[in-house]
């Protein structure tokens, strides 16, 4: 592959204003330095969070609802404002993009998912930016207990990227919880079978299981089979994402 091939994913910590819906301004740095991993090469598939905060707040509640098909309604209203979000300031730097709504079933289906990278290629070759989330419409158990940190690693997996960057509110993955501990080192650079990575974000080998790291380090063992480093990393951090096509070292690089 003559060209550096990523998948992004952005989580809705990153992309919602405290409830508010989406955070414009944020998403637009997004784009901004997609934009600029573009022009440096490097082909993206985005893999972004936020429908459901978005249909919340259009829908006018109040609260996130409990009720698994009214979650499913805000999912679809909200997934229109993230997509016209995302094609309104594309579209600033004259690039397309395009929307695919997945479910785990559609990556676990062998002629599905061949369709699925063929169509994806097909759109990088076009240049576009594929924004990817998951089918929430149809996958009822992937708002419950799923996760879009899987389906990127999937994703990851079917494209052959040479990387996977997993954005979170988390500085990386540390050797202790450093919300706890104030002592707590963040881990820069970890083979990806090294028994410390699944003590320290295992569901039981550390608290930093309950805050969302358990399913960052699951995605870089499934974005290993590809051959696919896997990089954890704050988004808050300015520009994180042309550091890190920089060679800049963010976060923590799972390493295969």
């Amino acid at each position: 592959m003559s060209k550096q091939r990523w998948v992004v994913k952005i989580g809705s910590a990153l992309l919602t204003n405290d409830g508010q819906g989406l955070d414009k301004r944020a998403i637009s740095a997004w784009v901004e330095q997609i934009v600029h991993l573009k022009s440096q090469g490097i082909e993206v598939i985005l893999v972004s969070s936020g429908a459901i905060a978005e249909g919340i707040k259009r829908l006018g509640w109040e609260a996130r609802p409990e009720n698994i098909h009214q979650l499913q309604a805000a999912a679809a209203v909200g997934q229109m404002g993230l997509v016209q979000a995302y094609e309104s300031l594309f579209a600033k730097h004259a690039i397309h993009t395009a929307q695919i709504l997945l479910t785990h079933d559609n990556l676990a289906n062998k002629q599905q998912s061949d369709n699925i990278s063929a169509t994806l290629n097909a759109l990088l070759e076009l240049s576009t930016v594929p924004i990817i989330n998951e089918n929430d419409t149809v996958a009822t158990e992937e708002i419950k207990f799923g996760d879009n940190d899987t389906l990127a690693a999937l994703v990851a997996n079917l494209v052959g990227a040479t990387q996977l960057v997993i954005l979170t509110d988390q500085g990386g993955v540390y050797d202790a919880d450093p919300r706890k501990n104030a002592k707590a080192e963040l881990i820069e650079k970890i083979q990806v079978d090294d028994e410390k990575l699944s003590r320290v974000a295992g569901r039981t080998g550390g608290s930093l299981g309950s805050g969302g790291m358990y399913t960052k380090v699951l995605a870089a063992k499934t974005a290993s089979r590809s051959k696919t480093n896997t990089v954890i990393a704050s988004g808050r951090q300015d520009n994180v994402l042309i550091k890190l096509g920089a060679g800049e070292r963010v976060g923590t690089l799972v390493h295969c």
